[in-house]
């Protein structure tokens, strides 16, 4: 029964459609920094090198050029990322901070491959807050470091990048001081980069002392995030392929599993209504990578779970099949799975087809204006690009995606 999914399999090609985790959790700190706690990562799901990115934002009111910057960048950032030569698992994580008084002091949005939950949260955030220049940052580097779940096996790209316009605040006296966390960062093999908004003196001093004990670097944008933005004739294509893609999704598993993927269905819906056609075709450009399908076919997913070879859809009790199988005689429900394959992968052909012209397009306009070795893409691209290499993961094209 096996051969048939298998030979789609060989015709289809790469698999690419975003990954499947449970819903990244959102937390609340309280303003005294928690004790040091060992977060336990999951265990690596393939051989493939695995990149784990946390961003640590400043969600101030001074912050909201950068924050819709990061809105609309997300997941041009995730496909830069998954262009390795051997492409890699990724997860994503965020700490959004603000100050003591503020509406939080840290919300923690734990590592994930399901981008789509992520990004889901990213869109909840909005500037607000703030008053005094210095802002709790002992507390969001602390949080970064022991309130994730980095993991610890060998063949991973750790990597944190702390934005933000204002310095910390030294006179809190039960904070823990960002050189413990950053030491902490580096036993763990975290590097700590430090991306500074703006041009106040204070911050540049505290910045570039952190990315120095961090072993990173230090970059300098404008208040705004000086990122590339623009709008091309395919973004308004990609942005419909991709939902199209959503639509054959086949959910399979027990009752924990399936609330989970509920919980999915529901952030990817949001994102539809809600993120812009650019935003929602550079996701579609990252649907079209490896990295997007391994983390599909880990969680949830039988389509590629079956084209991975982590499951056997003889022995999958009828309780766990996707809905859309349960009704479907066992003899015939290789060929809908084999159907959903094929089409899975004209749609995925479709989709880098256009982002490819988009690329181009984009590229051009690029050169046009004098060329982007100045943006926030780049600066971030050109980090990771030599930091990743100790990992053993290489990049190499010169230029991040759009």
């Amino acid at each position: 029964m096996k051969s048939k999914i298998v030979a789609a399999t060989l015709l289809a090609g790469t698999a690419s459609v975003i990954a499947l985790f449970p819903l990244a959790k959102s937390t609340f700190a309280t303003p005294q920094a928690p004790p040091p706690q060992q977060v336990l990562a999951p265990t690596p799901t393939s051989d493939r090198p695995r990149v784990e990115v946390v961003f640590v934002l400043d969600t101030t009111g001074s912050m909201s050029g950068l924050i819709q910057a990061a809105k609309e960048k997300i997941w041009s950032i995730a496909t830069t990322l998954a262009s390795a030569n051997h492409a890699p698992e990724i997860r994503m994580g965020l700490v959004a901070y603000r100050d003591r008084g503020d509406a939080y002091v840290t919300r923690v949005v734990d590592l994930s491959s399901d981008l789509d939950s992520v990004y889901g949260t990213l869109m909840d955030f909005q500037a607000d807050g703030g008053g005094d220049t210095p802002e709790s940052v002992n507390q969001a580097l602390h949080d970064a470091v022991h309130r994730i779940s980095w993991s610890a096996d060998q063949g991973t790209y750790r990597v944190l990048f702390l934005v933000g316009d204002a310095p910390p605040h030294t006179d809190y006296q039960d904070d823990v001081p960002f050189s413990r966390s950053v030491a902490d960062a580096r036993v763990r093999g975290i590097v700590v980069n430090t991306v500074q908004c703006g041009q106040l003196g204070t911050t540049t001093a505290a910045w570039r002392q952190i990315a120095r004990l961090g072993e990173g670097e230090y970059l300098s944008v404008d208040q705004d995030g000086g990122a590339v933005a623009i709008a091309t004739p395919f973004d308004a294509e990609l942005a419909s392929l991709s939902k199209t893609l959503d639509a054959t999704r086949l959910f399979y598993g027990d009752a924990a599993k399936r609330e989970r993927q509920q919980r999915k269905v529901e952030a990817t819906a949001k994102l539809h209504l809600g993120a812009s056609h650019a935003a929602r075709a550079r996701r579609a450009e990252y649907l079209a990578t490896e990295s997007a399908a391994e983390g599909l076919a880990a969680d949830g997913d039988l389509a590629e779970a079956l084209r991975a070879g982590r499951v056997d859809l003889v022995a999958l009790p009828a309780s766990e099949l996707p809905p859309a199988l349960q009704a479907v005689a066992p003899e015939a429900r290789e060929e809908v799975v084999a159907r959903t394959v094929e089409q899975r992968d004209a749609l995925r052909a479709q989709i880098r087809d256009l982002a490819r012209q988009r690329a181009e397009y984009v590229q051009r306009k690029v050169a046009e204006s004098g060329g982007a070795a100045s943006s926030l893409d780049q600066k971030l691209y050109d980090a990771v690009r030599g930091q990743a290499a100790k990992a053993g993961i290489v990049y190499e094209s010169e230029a991040p995606r759009y």
